[in-house]
């Protein structure tokens, strides 16, 4: 019997024709088997090709840096995977509300984004009944700047026995706008994917281009994506520092981590013309060159900025009443974590370690990558901890790498994308691992475009961390995770 698996890598272009077509009772199998072997689900997704619709599946085998990829004809229904995979189970949902497929069995099929879809789906909300028993409602408007999405907290007193998250309110379609490009927009859309992970989002489009259209960017080029990259985990770091140290009411450290984190964003203005980096990349490498000399002043800076942020944190460290705050607050072990598929800080904070730039690195992190960072607890603590020394390891890397230097122009020309191809595209962006996975059609224009945000991973990990939580513990909690709505809200 043939493998039911096509073997590739992060970054590499693989002709559709390849991608194994198996019976949907063996996709299953095939799924389910490299789960128990420990490999991870990156994606799973309907996929529209000639003769009808396909479930597309990608799996992660970390230890090897491989990516594995399998499909299978549906037609309206098929056994659920979330019942012995929890990890689809959102990925599931996906798929009944865009393409009306039906994963029978499956727990509790409610809408990703939209607020009903086809048969089988459940009702909008999870209940819980007894005695004393109450809910407590909160969005999707809140105070201030923040996006929209609701929680739904079903408590016995002040004990949360559940946590339901809805989201979707802004729903944008760009998944759907990004079909038939390449064109002069779709760039942009690349960049407002998640617009604090502009840099994450645009790095991982860029390779999608480049990979289909065989095309590698230089030395040069790959340092200073590298920095932008550095540059925006640092300063998103040091702002949900701030906003935790903030929502525990410690205002000495929310008062300079907040200002800090413009500090930070501000080197990125530096380099780019933008605090949050649009404008810097385009497939085939960066849009402008950057020398040395302003690549040296910007690492100098961000050293001196770092010791500013010291002084700020190990205040947190240090005040026993922080720390009563933090610990043993919102905790998800190790086990959770790996059962429901968390990516990024918060499935390190776990003691999982995922990360992209060591198991699929592309780029400069082929050749160098800040030290790793991985914590035990899973509790707010953890995860405020692992943000912290991920600023000082990111800021040592971008120090080693830009005094080394690299060579090479800042942009080569890329040609047309190849007809018919695959191509899955992994990035470490600051909260966790972003992975895009496009085909071609025969023209050469994409044909289909998946966007998979680390927040599509783990906001049911919020939703674990809040049980058996005091209600008053959520803010801390949604800020130690600090996820993004619109990179949910595709």
């Amino acid at each position: 019997m043939t493998t039911p698996w096509l073997t590739t890598y992060n970054g590499e272009a693989v002709a559709i024709g390849l991608v194994p077509s198996v019976s949907i009772d063996r996709f299953r199998k095939a799924l389910l088997d490299a789960s128990d072997q420990g490999d991870r689900l990156l994606a799973l997704t309907g996929w529209p090709v000639a003769g009808g619709l396909r479930l597309l599946a990608a799996v992660a085998v970390d230890a090897s840096r491989q990516i594995r990829l399998t499909s299978a004809p549906v037609q309206d229904r098929y056994s659920a995977l979330t019942p012995e995979l929890l990890a689809a189970h959102y990925f599931e949902r996906e798929i009944a509300e865009q393409f009306g497929v039906h994963p029978a069995g499956h727990p509790w099929l409610k809408p990703v984004r939209q607020t009903e879809h086809g048969p089988g789906a459940g009702p909008s909300l999870f209940q819980v009944a007894g005695e004393e028993v109450h809910e407590v409602a909160v969005g999707p408007v809140h105070a201030g700047i923040i996006e929209p999405g609701h929680f739904r907290f079903q408590c016995h007193g002040e004990r949360v026995l559940h946590l339901e998250i809805a989201l979707g309110y802004q729903h944008r379609g760009v998944e759907q706008a990004l079909l038939g490009g390449p064109t002069p927009r779709t760039l942009a859309l690349a960049e407002t994917l998640s617009g604090d992970a502009t840099l994450g989002h645009t790095t991982a489009y860029c390779q999608v281009v480049e990979t289909l259209a065989h095309t590698k960017p230089s030395a040069r080029a790959n340092l200073i994506r590298a920095v932008g990259l550095e540059l925006e985990r640092i300063a998103n770091h040091v702002g949900d520092l701030g906003a935790i140290a903030g929502d525990i009411g410690f205002l000495p450290t929310a008062a300079y981590c907040g200002a800090l984190r413009g500090t930070f964003l501000n080197l990125t203005l530096r380099l780019t013309g933008n605090r949050v980096g649009r404008g810097l990349l385009r497939p085939g490498g960066v849009a402008f060159a950057i020398d040395d000399a302003e690549l040296l002043e910007v690492v100098a800076a961000t050293s001196s900025a770092l010791e500013e942020t010291r002084q700020a944190v190990e205040l947190l460290w240090s005040s026993p009443s922080v720390r009563a705050r933090l610990e043993r607050i919102g905790t998800v072990d190790e086990a959770m974590a790996e059962t429901l598929g968390m990516v990024g800080p918060a499935a390190r904070a776990s003691g999982l370690y995922r990360d992209a730039r060591r198991d699929h690195p592309t780029g400069l992190y082929r050749h160098r990558r800040p030290a790793e960072v991985i914590m035990e607890g899973g509790d707010c603590f953890a995860r405020a901890m692992t943000r912290w020394l991920e600023i000082i390891r990111s800021v040592a890397f971008l120090q080693r790498v830009v005094h080394e230097g690299a060579k090479g122009e800042a942009w080569l020309p890329v040609g047309p994308l190849a007809a018919n191809h695959l191509t899955v595209s992994l990035v470490e962006g600051w909260r966790g691992e972003i992975c895009h996975l496009a085909t071609t059609d025969a023209g050469g224009r994409f044909l289909h475009y998946k966007v998979i945000d680390p927040s599509f991973h783990n906001w049911f990990g919020l939703a674990m961390a809040l049980r058996n939580q005091a209600i008053s513990d959520f803010p801390v909690c949604n800020k130690s995770f600090n996820l993004s709505y619109c990179g949910h809200d595709l």
